[in-house]
């Protein structure tokens, strides 16, 4: 096997090369369908603070990408890790890189601090895989900005998940959640 690492990189010190090896990796699977991957705001959605990135060599080959916020579920403010980004390249894929990377970010957002529950939204496809990674799904409707900048409701049902950081998972609110900006 290759040697492998992952890193955990705060958004202001990706370089140059960090860049292009992200750049290089979400235009190889997105280029098509959604056009060039903007580190600023990729793809309409919320950019990251964090980017936890998986390496073969020097070649990314995996990321995932989180930002801090508070949000409002119901009438409580609730500080998450907005979680965006979770692409593994085909070559690596059932290799588990996407556990490996889902572990680190769980560990980041930990070692961060400030932070109660990871969260993400998903296509329904993967939810198994989110929660083989010890994610919660939970029903909500979910207030946000959408990828086009106009405010968008999307009805209880799509998948959303939770991780429990620094609280238990049972101290969830209750209610509809406003993601206070765009999904991730």
């Amino acid at each position: 096997m290759k040697p492998h690492s992952i890193e955990v990189l705060a958004h202001e010190d990706l370089a140059e090369a960090d860049l292009g090896e992200l750049r290089r990796l979400f235009d190889t699977e997105y280029l098509d369908d959604l056009g060039e991957w903007n580190p600023e705001q990729p793809y309409g959605y919320a950019a990251h603070d964090v980017h936890v990135i998986a390496r073969i060599s020097n070649r990314v080959v995996g990321h995932v990408g989180w930002a801090r916020r508070e949000i409002a579920v119901g009438k409580e403010p609730v500080a998450i890790a907005g979680v965006g980004g979770v692409l593994i390249s085909e070559e690596v894929r059932g290799q588990r890189r996407g556990v490996d990377l889902m572990g680190q970010i769980a560990q980041s957002m930990r070692d961060h601090g400030g932070i109660a529950f990871g969260y993400l939204g998903c296509r329904e496809q993967v939810v198994p895989f989110y929660a083989s990674c010890e994610w919660t799904r939970i029903v909500a409707r979910e207030r946000s900005i959408g990828c086009d900048g106009e405010p968008t409701v999307d009805e209880p049902g799509q998948p959303l998940l939770i991780l429990p950081i620094s609280v238990p998972l049972e101290l969830w609110p209750e209610g509809d959640i406003d993601l206070r900006g765009r999904p991730w």
